[in-house]
């Protein structure tokens, strides 16, 4: 079981480290678009599309790995002071019952407008913007898929016991 939450978790892992990159093309590509316009009075649509495609494309992406490090937001009324057990019950009912119905839920519902938006390769957002909503809107089951891969992956671990103190 352990081997193959290993497996799960390097494919969080090893996107992240591609992923980090985008934070930083984005704040050279804002950076960029603010120079252009109030320095040189040149602006281009795609160019602020594109960093909203890598926003977007980082923040979905990289939940997974978020989830993988126990960075996600997490209510704590009563995990904080609970014991290593009762931590692991609320961790798994939580991830039985919460997060991967969600994402089936957003995967299921999404899936439509997906593939809609695949059939006629859907256009830019705006006139002179990227012509790639497709690609956007695809990042909707990757999302899903990534997370739910995370989820059990740490639920392969905590039915195998690790972690307990």
């Amino acid at each position: 079981m352990l081997k193959t939450a290993d497996m799960l978790d390097a494919i969080n892992r090893r996107l992240a480290s591609v992923l980090r990159w985008f934070a930083i093309f984005m704040v050279l590509i804002q950076f960029g678009i603010v120079i252009g316009r109030y320095v040189f009075g040149v602006n281009s649509i795609w160019v602020q599309e594109s960093v909203l495609y890598l926003h977007a494309a980082l923040f979905m992406l990289a939940a997974g790995y978020t989830l993988q490090v126990d960075k996600h937001v997490r209510v704590d009324i009563f995990y904080a002071k609970a014991s290593p057990t009762t931590r692991r019950r609320i961790d798994i009912a939580g991830h039985l019952f919460l997060l991967l119905p969600s994402v089936a839920v957003l995967a299921w519902w999404s899936w439509p407008s997906v593939r809609n938006s695949w059939k006629i390769l859907e256009g830019p957002i705006s006139v002179g913007g990227i012509e790639a909503v497709f690609l956007l809107k695809s990042l909707i089951p990757a999302f899903c898929a990534l997370v739910a891969l995370q989820s059990l992956a740490i639920l392969l671990r905590l039915f195998a016991g690790e972690g307990e103190e």
